[in-house]
């Protein structure tokens, strides 16, 4: 490769790297920024800095008086990892039986999965609003779990199965013959063989639970019920807008995201590449 080749490919990723950046310095700079209104200027280095609005949002209080934003932050992350927990036991399961199992209506199954994602989940929030209610799951966790667990499958089987495709059979027949059972060799074959497909489910999986907001704005009422998505919103008002705290708490809202990518980066493209060739 040239050298004015290799110029031009680093100035383009470079180029479009800053173009990605910029409107998340843009929150930064306003998170640290006195008063609610954004500034005029494009630059995202502020004039004045403080830390105001985050002192102001991790120390909100509910009616009672109650630390209220640690409160949300801990539904937020029980949610999110029940969410991860149940996704991954539900997906790799099903994804086990597509990938090594011939029944009837697998393909059938597997073609339902990929209609079921070409719906928005607001398409389905009236009946779940209906099930929850008569299951008595309205404003709780455990419904959103449920939800969100459901929602995560389809895309998870399909990521998890074709990673199990590209497994040789081979090994697990050898296991066969030792005298392992089908659980056993699911479990001490397949599942450490899958860590990069596991990774990239669970990061999905915990992703959907932690950023959603539509169906936890509507299963939800109570404040010390809310996740945090739903607590970004209600620092947007009809007549005005607190954006030194939304801006805050957007931050403050991503942080976790950022270090789950940043742990799981070695296992990230190699489980969103892997299986895309086999199926």
């Amino acid at each position: 490769m040239s050298r004015w080749k290799t110029i031009l490919i680093h100035g383009f990723l470079i180029f479009f790297t800053a173009m990605t950046l910029y409107p998340v310095l843009l929150v930064v700079r306003k998170s640290v920024t006195p008063g609610d209104n954004f500034e005029r200027s494009l630059s995202p280095i502020p004039s004045r800095v403080t830390l105001d609005h985050y002192s102001e949002v991790i120390g909100s209080r509910d009616f009672n008086g109650r630390p209220l934003f640690w409160r949300i932050v801990l539904n937020s992350v029980v949610l999110s990892l029940a969410t991860t927990l149940v996704g991954m036991f539900l997906a790799s399961t099903s994804a086990y039986a597509f990938s090594r199992l011939r029944f009837p209506g697998r393909r059938m199954g597997l073609m339902m999965f990929l209609v079921v994602q070409m719906f928005p989940a607001t398409l389905i929030m009236i009946p779940l609003y209906v099930i929850l209610d008569k299951l008595g799951l309205l404003d709780s966790l455990v419904g959103l779990v449920l939800v969100y667990s459901t929602t995560a499958i389809p895309f998870c089987v399909w990521t998890l199965k074709g990673y199990f495709d590209t497994i040789p059979r081979e090994i697990e027949e050898a296991a066969w013959i030792d005298g392992a059972t089908r659980f056993q060799m699911f479990w001490r074959i397949v599942i450490p063989l899958s860590r990069p497909a596991l990774a990239v489910t669970a990061l999905f999986s915990f992703m959907t639970a932690w950023n959603e907001y539509i169906l936890a704005e509507t299963f939800l009422s109570r404040e010390t019920s809310y996740t945090l998505p739903v607590m970004l919103q209600h620092y947007v008002g009809t007549h005005s807008t607190q954006w030194g705290k939304f801006a805050a708490g957007a931050v403050l809202v991503s942080i976790p995201v950022m270090a789950l990518f940043y742990i799981l980066q070695k296992h990230l493209v190699s489980g969103l590449t892997a299986g895309g060739v086999k199926g």
